[in-house]
């Protein structure tokens, strides 16, 4: 069963900001020259030597590939609260507290959906599960603050936030793990000791996507940037990241931006305004993922030459390039709905379990998407208006390959309680 609850209320966050975040590296000796000036944490003052050794350690403990993904990701990478000696506050089935920031664009409609219908139907057939109770703030941080502490107050089990602002929720986060509800942040990570953040790293995919574009139309030229739902801490992740190859590519003109809100019927709307307003040459678009498909339309509309965009798992402009194929080169997942939805349950249910997660932040690198995955999952006759959501072939960080950030890995369906 899940639930919407629209009317808690509770007193809003202050906004108390944490000092330890860091941007992770590839190599241990680069996680203690940023843990020394604050990087990391271990429930005590940042930046000291158990701060260090936290990160070092936590980093460390994963294999070496799960390592490179932290290259640059702007996320917590200490120890966490929940390991060995942490207990859930009672036994399965849990109750689930779901705080959405937002909803309303295709993104959303897909990730919920598959909630509803496929995810919790089958953690309750497995007694894992009690119900999930959603509650939907509207954007606004204050709002999401007091659904937090209400849900907390109703006597949820474990808390699951997706795309929220990197630090405005953590008063209510420390509120939740006083009370012994832990809490998860998927889709966009969040800057507190008391929360486990499973994510993409964003600012990697951001110069990824970036250059893809930049490559296509030859390392010069006019480019609008598209931006996400200003605030969410995996839509600014994603503009460093295109910050970052703006520096490689001195030939590139950044000639304006929009904010795209993740949706491909706002994105239309804002890039016409902006093309109706800059009638000069533009040789490409950089979008955030969930606005590829509307960028495309509003050039079409427009009259306008159609111009590379970054594909981002959009299914209407990933048809585009099935049909055009010198459209794009490669394509990119960094977000999937499913996929993303599937990770945020399952790393809450296995830290409900004891399984130990053993880094703040379990995170993973860009999935490319190749133009044969893309024409095998829509065919030629697909729709190049949909506003569908490709998944990655061989799945997203979810079973066997999410046992490397667990001290005590399983499979949560074959769990046995400790």
């Amino acid at each position: 069963m899940v639930k919407e609850d629209h009317d808690c209320v509770s007193p809003p966050n202050r906004g108390k900001k944490l000092a330890m975040r860091t941007g992770a590296a590839f190599a241990l000796a680069s996680v203690l020259a940023l843990t020394a000036c604050g990087g990391g944490n271990d429930f005590g003052p940042a930046g000291g030597s158990g701060a260090a050794t936290s990160s070092e350690s936590a980093l460390s403990s994963l294999p070496a590939d799960a390592q490179t993904a932290y290259e640059n990701a702007d996320a917590l990478i200490g120890t966490t609260p929940y390991g060995e000696g942490w207990q859930p506050k009672g036994p399965a089935p849990w109750t689930i507290g779901y705080t959405s920031p937002y909803a309303g664009n295709s993104w959303q409609t897909t990730a919920m959906d598959h909630l509803m219908n496929d995810v919790v139907p089958r953690y309750q057939k497995a007694g894992l599960i009690k119900e999930v109770i959603v509650a939907q703030s509207g954007g606004d941080d204050t709002v999401q603050n007091q659904q937090i502490r209400q849900l907390v107050d109703q006597g949820v089990d474990i808390l699951i936030a997706c795309c929220s602002a990197k630090t405005a929720l953590n008063q209510s986060i420390e509120y939740a793990h006083e009370k012994g509800v832990p809490f998860v942040a998927w889709s966009g990570h969040v800057d507190s000791p008391y929360a486990v953040s499973a994510v993409t790293n964003y600012r990697q995919a951001g110069s990824v996507f970036a250059k893809s574009v930049f490559d296509k139309i030859g390392g010069k030229g006019n480019v609008l940037d598209v931006q996400g739902v200003p605030g969410a801490t995996n839509a600014i992740d994603f503009e460093a990241g295109v910050q970052d190859a703006l520096k490689e590519y001195p030939d590139i003109k950044l000639v304006g931006s929009v904010n795209g809100m993740w949706s491909a019927p706002v994105t239309k709307t804002e890039v016409q305004k902006f093309l109706a307003t800059h009638p000069g040459q533009l040789d490409g678009i950089v979008a955030q993922p969930a606005s590829a498909t509307g960028a495309l339309q509003a050039l079409q509309q427009s009259g306008r030459p159609v111009v590379p965009i970054n594909i981002g798992g959009e299914t209407g402009a990933a048809c585009y390039w099935v049909n055009h194929p010198e459209f794009a080169d490669t394509g990119y997942n960094i977000w999937p709905p499913k996929g993303e939805m599937e990770l945020g349950i399952e790393t809450a249910v296995r830290i409900l379990q004891q399984q130990g997660p053993k880094i703040q932040s379990i995170v993973l690198s860009v999935s490319p998407i190749s133009y044969d995955e893309a024409k095998e999952a829509l065919g030629s006759n697909c729709d190049p208006n949909a506003d569908g959501w490709l998944e990655p072939k061989g799945g997203w960080l979810t079973g066997t390959k999410l046992d490397a950030f667990f001290e005590k890995p399983s499979d949560p369906f074959t769990w046995k309680k400790p």
